[in-house]
């Protein structure tokens, strides 16, 4: 059993799971990690990876018919959606390998199975070739979320899907419902709707990406209508009636129930953790609605398990479970790192246009008891942006008037995914206004833009 002893057992080898075996590694720990599925989890080999190698692909695809616009012609543009869909499956075992490199340089000890808890230190693992008895002082759940799935609405794979089947359709719809305006749905819905699907989301909160500042909100349904969408907000599907070819949606929007069909459904109403059959319960781990309850460094009342990543909660992203991995690890060496704070975590959705935030809403600030000050700036007064035909588009920087704290900042428009990290950052370093106005942003460059709408809060805009 010499062989079988570790220091740290890690259970689910997504973003969170395989960097806290690292971290672990680094800080002089014998580690193992348990997957029973693929390396990497499902944000390298079946969400947050393969997602933007599909929307890379209408990116350019969208581009490419705008070619007249920058001087130049392309003729007869289509696509090949096994080829683009082959591409991603690509670029997604890419770097599902490479986390395989990493175990190896690290010497991370990887058990292909699945995984549970059998008692104070031990999990055991049942994989192809019989079962594996570990043991470690420490343990790390990050096994992870689904999809949910609705009665009724549930995923059959042909005319239903889940992002499973979105990422690898077995045909190209014609005519598309999205459930849920989330980042999820959204990302699935531009994609398709760019390559030519006639495409219809249907949200039940009042506004599309209902987690994003209202405004931004207002300016992304607008930019998604503009492109052909349909959306229904304050609608909910009731029924799904399938057949071979179709499906006949029911849906509520107004107090009444209306039917439409399409020939594809992509159902992304949220996610749940992935907490069954790993004997948390029997070992006193508490769970509330499929997410393990955990304090603010992961630790779940149960001496020597931490949970992290989706199965602890939102926001459901996978740079917070990574970041948290970094954390526990360092935790179990006895150093001190800070706790990982969600309001400083930012959001991404790679939809077209992009929409990136980080902190608090303009509603949320003041729900809080803040007095503050609001900045704004459009990307139609940014001349990188128009040199590069993407003139739609804004950022909104949101301040505490008494003291200057960056408390949210808010963006749509293209490459903001990228420019959100400066306000990161900035948020991090506990940065006030004047240090932002004193900072000297290059030019020409999209970036000056977080540089005005930190200057129109103040009274001090120059390009607008």
């Amino acid at each position: 059993m010499a062989e079988k002893t570790f220091d740290l057992i890690v259970i689910g080898a997504g973003p969170g799971g395989y960097v806290a075996a690292i971290r672990g590694a680094q800080l002089g720990m014998k580690v193992a990690i348990v997957e029973r599925e693929h390396l990497g989890g499902i944000c390298l080999n079946w969400g947050c990876i393969p997602t933007k190698a599909l929307l890379r692909s209408s990116e350019v695809f969208h581009l490419m018919h705008r070619a007249k616009e920058f001087g130049l012609k392309a003729d007869n543009i289509g696509y090949d959606l096994d080829a683009v869909v082959k591409r991603s499956r690509k670029v997604a075992a890419q770097l599902s390998g490479g986390i395989g490199h990493l175990m190896k340089k690290n010497k991370i000890t990887v058990f292909m199975g699945a995984a549970k808890l059998a008692g104070k230190g031990k999990v055991s693992v049942k994989g192809d070739k019989g079962t594996d008895d570990l043991n470690a002082k420490n343990i790390v759940v990050a096994t992870g979320a689904r999809a949910r799935e609705l009665p009724g609405l549930e995923a059959d794979g042909k005319r239903v899907w889940t992002y499973k089947h979105a990422l690898q359709p077995p045909h190209m719809p014609k005519k598309l419902l999205v459930i849920g305006s989330g980042a999820i749905g959204i990302e699935f819905a531009s994609f398709y709707n760019t390559l030519g699907a006639d495409t219809t989301v249907v949200e039940v909160m009042d506004r599309v990406l209902p987690v994003e500042d209202a405004e931004i909100s207002t300016f992304a349904k607008k930019a998604f209508e503009k492109q052909g969408m349909k959306i229904m907000q304050k609608a909910m599907v009731k029924q799904l009636d399938r057949s071979a070819d179709k499906v006949t949606a029911h849906i509520e929007v107004g107090g009444k129930v209306e039917k439409q069909e399409f020939d594809t459904v992509i159902s992304a109403v949220g996610i749940v953790g992935n907490v069954e059959g790993l004997g948390l319960e029997d070992m006193g781990v508490k769970i509330d609605r499929t997410h393990v309850v955990t304090d603010e460094y992961c630790r779940t009342g149960v001496d020597g398990v931490y949970a992290i990543g989706d199965i602890a909660g939102a926001p459901w992203l996978a740079h917070k479970a990574s970041h948290e991995g970094v954390m526990v690890a360092e935790l179990m060496a006895g150093k001190h790192p800070h706790p990982v704070k969600p309001e400083s975590i930012a959001g991404c959705t790679y939809c077209h246009p992009q929409v990136a935030s980080v902190g608090y809403s303009e509603a949320k600030a003041k729900e809080l008891g803040y007095e503050i000050k609001v900045g704004r700036f459009p990307f139609i007064g940014n001349g990188k942006a128009i040199a590069l035909g993407e003139e739609s588009g804004m950022i909104k920087t949101i301040f505490d008037a008494k003291t200057g704290e960056l408390l949210g900042a808010h963006m749509i428009g293209a490459e903001v995914t990228e420019l959100i990290q400066g306000y990161v950052v900035g948020r991090q370093l506990e940065t006030t206004e004047e240090d932002l106005m004193n900072t000297v942003f290059p030019h020409p460059t999209l970036s000056e833009m977080m540089h005005e709408a930190v200057l129109d809060a103040y009274g001090r805009v120059i390009h607008m």
